[in-house]
């Protein structure tokens, strides 16, 4: 079973605020004189006012959503060091939303954020220094900040922080550790990480192998959407590899994850319609999937579309 291991773990996260007084003041903002209120507060420098505003314009909560006014509101409340919007300030740099994308200035709010203790804007920072926008590629300084955020339990960070160790970027490579943060993060149901976590088992890195365990983390992230779970799930029927083979189990998964456009899916999916194997036999199905996966670049499905041709 080929192994398929997620790596681009560093992606920003944007969540929504956690702030308890925050949360629960913008569930109350549908009514327009709560607005106003909120209005008349914010202009008179209320900082956590200003987030929330800025947060219902951001949401279209109560409001007409206006990305401008959101960010203008952000803006005075992060001046203030209201760590939520220095966190959603950033956001809306790295996204253009508001104002015109700028990673530099993401980052700038980021690090506010950051060195406030805030573990979203930590993971965030974390991911920029990953993939070098705003900052200068640094995978010590990524492994900083993961770290700060994963001992928080910030579940992106974790599994970041888990693919850090893995690859040794930043850190040693260490499978051990590798195994730990991913599991950390699995257990909270962060897809990549199950995914993540269901490779070591199967490959036996830092981890004792185990098809079946494998098998079972496949299953989680695959029912949460992750194509590449859905993959080796698929796989792990066809092969009856940690549990009974069953080409029509195979089938499926390997549908679930070629309608969302993963090639190596498309192709498997084009060979079992080819051999029959799981569906009836069909070349000229198994040729539509042989041809969308040729289109990514696909080798094995190139190939077939040759054979096929004959």
């Amino acid at each position: 079973m080929k192994r398929i291991l997620l790596v681009a773990a560093f992606f920003p996260l944007f969540v929504e605020p956690v702030q308890a007084a925050g949360v629960a003041r913008t569930s109350q903002v549908s009514r327009g004189s709560v607005i106003i209120e909120l209005q008349k507060k914010a202009e008179a420098d209320n900082a956590a006012t200003q987030f929330i505003l800025g947060f219902a314009y951001s949401q279209g909560k109560g409001v007409a959503r206006d990305y401008e006014k959101a960010v203008f509101w952000y803006q005075k409340a992060a001046d203030q060091g209201n760590v939520y919007a220095q966190l959603r300030l950033g956001s809306a740099y790295y996204l253009g939303q508001g104002v015109p994308r700028d990673y530099a200035k993401a980052v700038f709010w980021w690090q506010k954020a950051a060195d406030q203790g805030d573990a979203d804007a930590q993971y965030d920072l974390g991911s920029a220094y990953y993939l070098g926008q705003g900052v200068p590629q640094d995978y010590e300084k990524a492994v900083f900040w993961s770290q700060k955020a994963a001992d928080q339990g910030n579940a992106d960070a974790q599994s970041a922080l888990g693919s850090a160790y893995y690859l040794g970027q930043g850190v040693p490579q260490d499978y051990e550790k590798a195994v730990f943060w991913y599991q950390k993060a699995a257990d909270q149901g962060y897809a990549d990480a199950q995914f993540n976590l269901g490779n070591a088992y199967h490959d036996g890195a830092g981890i004792p192998q185990d098809y079946g365990k494998a098998v079972f983390w496949y299953q989680k992230a695959a029912n949460q959407g992750l194509a590449t779970a859905q993959l080796n799930l698929g796989i792990a029927y066809a092969n009856g590899m940690g549990v009974a083979q069953d080409y029509e189990k195979a089938v499926f998964w390997y549908q679930k994850a070629a309608d969302q456009g993963l090639a190596a899916a498309q192709s498997n999916l084009g060979l079992a319609y080819y051999l029959g194997k799981g569906v009836v036999q069909d070349k000229g199905i198994a040729r539509f999937w042989f041809q969308q996966a040729a289109d990514k670049g696909n080798a094995k499905a190139k190939e077939a579309l040759q054979k096929l041709s004959y």
